[in-house]
């Protein structure tokens, strides 16, 4: 997975007008693997283990995005008293989202991301259709 780090560059006056302007969609990547919310946990494990990706996008039985669920997210859950083999990904998601748009400032996007502690983000149309994942690395 390639992360999206923001850091200042040295550039000329009229690149900076460009970075003020960068969008979601600039830096987005492709949606990558999605799951069912139906899916068990292990399942959505080993889909993540065989992608070697450690976040999948989550749908819903009409195919739109409700979320994003990380691999550390997952094994947390498996290693505490709560988990059974049966519990499903719907089940760890709760409310639906966050998610970004395509057109968000790409600032304002970082900014929630690190306020919230994200490590990525799923990027939708105004319909619900994942475009893509925001994925930034967090300051340490």
């Amino acid at each position: 997975m390639t992360l999206v780090q923001m850091q200042p560059r040295p550039v000329h006056a009229h690149a900076h007008a460009d970075l003020v302007h960068r969008t979601v969609n600039d830096a987005m990547e492709a949606p990558g693997p999605q799951v069912c919310d139906d899916m068990t946990v292990e399942v959505a494990l080993a889909v993540m283990a065989g992608s070697r990706t450690d976040h999948l996008l989550v749908c819903d039985e009409d195919g739109l995005c409700i979320g994003l669920v990380t691999q550390p997210q997952l094994t947390a859950l498996r290693r505490s008293a709560v988990y059974t083999d049966q519990l499903r990904v719907r089940d760890v998601l709760g409310d639906r989202g966050p998610f970004t748009s395509p057109m968000t400032a790409m600032a304002e996007a970082e900014h929630a991301m690190r306020y919230r502690k994200l490590t990525a983000l799923p990027v939708v149309d105004e319909h619900g259709t994942a475009l893509g994942v925001l994925a930034l690395a967090l300051a340490r």
